[in-house]
């Protein structure tokens, strides 16, 4: 068993350009079935989200690759799950 704090703490490294995406901020589950549907991983440099607008970027749990004791590797093609933090609704 993983508790959530131990995935904040690991890089996350996308595995097609060896950029290091930051660490997961957050997780959605699927309260029906109890299993990780995304990660999420907010941009560095923001203090909580008060210095302006933040970005996400969303992992689906089926790009997550491996998940080491330092590391979580992942497979992320692109801009395509990026989000403004904006366009959710609060």
């Amino acid at each position: 068993m993983v508790r959530i704090s131990e995935f904040q703490v690991k890089d996350v490294v996308n595995i097609a350009d060896g950029r290091r995406l930051g660490h997961v901020g957050d997780i959605e589950i699927n309260l029906d079935t109890g299993k990780i549907e995304t990660i999420i991983i907010g941009q560095q440099g923001r203090l909580l989200g008060f210095l302006g607008r933040e970005e996400e970027v969303i992992i689906p749990w089926s790009q997550i690759v491996k998940i080491g004791e330092d590391v979580i590797l992942v497979r992320h093609k692109g801009q395509q799950y990026v989000q403004q933090q904006l366009d959710k609704p609060k």
